[in-house]
């Protein structure tokens, strides 16, 4: 995907909202891979049928999830609507057993 050269602004206040955008960019997409890499840990441990550890990685997953919400990349209502969706797993996983 080819995307234009922008143009570097013109004003001070314009090239450090530049600056400030692309860490804030990086911190934001770090943050989200580490939501979905504590999501797929807790789901994988679910499909393998191991209760400890998955009841681990999801108090592991919640607070990830907990920080990403509080920090505004995701919305608090999707954030407790993933917690609820994995704890379910969780639960279902362990009463199955």
């Amino acid at each position: 995907m080819a995307t234009k050269a922008k143009k570097n602004p013109r004003l001070a206040s314009g090239r450090k909202r530049a600056r400030q955008t692309i860490k804030l960019n990086a911190a934001n997409t770090s943050l989200r891979s580490k939501y979905r890499t504590a999501v797929k840990n807790v789901e994988k441990a679910v499909v393998a049928g191991d209760k400890t550890k998955a009841a681990e990685l999801f108090a592991k997953a919640q607070s990830v999830i907990d920080l990403i919400a509080d920090k505004g990349i995701f919305h608090k209502n999707k954030a407790a609507r993933d917690k609820s969706r994995l704890s379910a797993k969780v639960k279902t996983l362990a009463l199955a057993a």
